[in-house]
């Protein structure tokens, strides 16, 4: 194994963008590990893909307990990465993870209570052979656990310095606002919400993006290809190594080549992938602070970190694509 260096013009291939109303930026696109960081893939792919996404400025790195095959195995296999590679890099990193979904069996290994949330917190950081993380999220709400426990609990992650600033995911707009509250009572504001995004899943438009502007916190969004539908992966059909043919996230029934086949005309008239203008387009409103990207080759992962460069929308593009999506035009503000 080489030992690595990162490349020194890292910074000056995206865009940073400052998380609602932190001190903090990120870069315009972050690297997910949900899918492609396990023990069911080469661990030298998966540092193939950590070392170029720093090399082209990917300063983020999404996580969570339950991501990789088996559970924890993404977390594991990151921290043996960070280890070798990037220990002289860890103050230029942002490293999440996130509870809140399923990690261990019995009451206490799911949801979003204090026991949960913190003993999750503390398995993380042994796994990545951590001190700190820099986000720390809920990963979903608990309809049976008071939102003030939950969010004690990450106040508490805070304040102890296992976690730098807290996050929320997968909360609705009004349970964000409540959260936002809450959290601002203990002092520990709340930095950033990961919800799903994409031209062809548009809910945060109705009032979530306008409660995070209001309580001053940053939107990264996940799933802006929809698993692969807004690719050029399914244009003419399902490879038998797709996502569509071999994870339970995504099946054929779902696939809509026509609807696919529609927004790359408009991707090919901007100069871009399908999946290009899909990442750019979820970047169009400045209230979105990063994207989040996963990805099983270091092409891939070139191919989509090149959102970036892509021309901005013109209002007849946003207008074809809210037709096509069955959705209204909403441009960037």
């Amino acid at each position: 194994m080489t030992t690595y260096q990162a490349d020194e013009r890292r910074y000056e291939r995206q865009p940073y963008n400052r998380s609602g109303r932190s001190g903090l930026k990120l870069p315009a696109v972050s690297l997910g590990l949900w899918h492609n960081f396990g023990d069911n893939r080469p661990i030298e792919n998966s540092r193939a893909i950590l070392r170029r996404a720093f090399d082209l400025g990917v300063t983020h790195f999404d996580l969570a307990n339950n991501y990789g095959v088996p559970y924890g195995s993404a977390e594991k296999n990151f921290g043996r990465i960070l280890r070798d590679d990037f220990a002289p890099y860890r103050d230029e990193l942002i490293i999440s993870t996130k509870a809140g979904y399923d990690m261990w069996p019995g009451p206490y290994g799911e949801w979003g209570s204090r026991k949960y949330v913190l003993a999750s917190l503390d398995q993380s950081l042994k796994r990545m052979g951590l001190d700190y993380v820099d986000i720390f999220y809920s990963h979903r709400p608990d309809p049976e656990t008071p939102l003030e426990e939950t969010m004690g609990a990450l106040d508490r992650a805070v304040r102890s310095g296992k976690a730098l600033y807290a996050g929320i995911s997968n909360y609705s707009a009004e349970q964000t606002t409540q959260a936002a509250r809450i959290m601002r009572e203990l002092g520990t504001p709340l930095l950033i919400h990961q919800p799903s995004y994409s031209m062809i899943n548009r809910w945060i438009e109705d009032g979530l993006l306008d409660a995070l502007e209001e309580a001053g916190m940053g939107c990264i969004v996940f799933s802006p290809l929809a698993q692969g539908l807004l690719t050029d992966r399914y244009l003419d059909g399902v490879p038998a190594d797709s996502r569509a043919a071999t994870s339970r996230f995504l099946s054929e029934d779902k696939i809509d080549r026509q609807l696919a086949r529609d927004l790359n005309e408009i991707a090919r008239g901007r100069g871009q992938t399908l999946a290009q203008m899909a990442l750019s387009w979820t970047l169009r409103d400045p209230r979105v602070t990063s994207v989040l990207i996963g990805a099983s080759s270091v092409k891939q992962l070139e191919d989509n970190v090149a959102c970036v460069d892509g021309p901005a929308f013109t209002e007849d593009e946003l207008e074809a694509i809210a037709k096509i999506t069955g959705t209204r035009a909403a441009g960037g503000r």
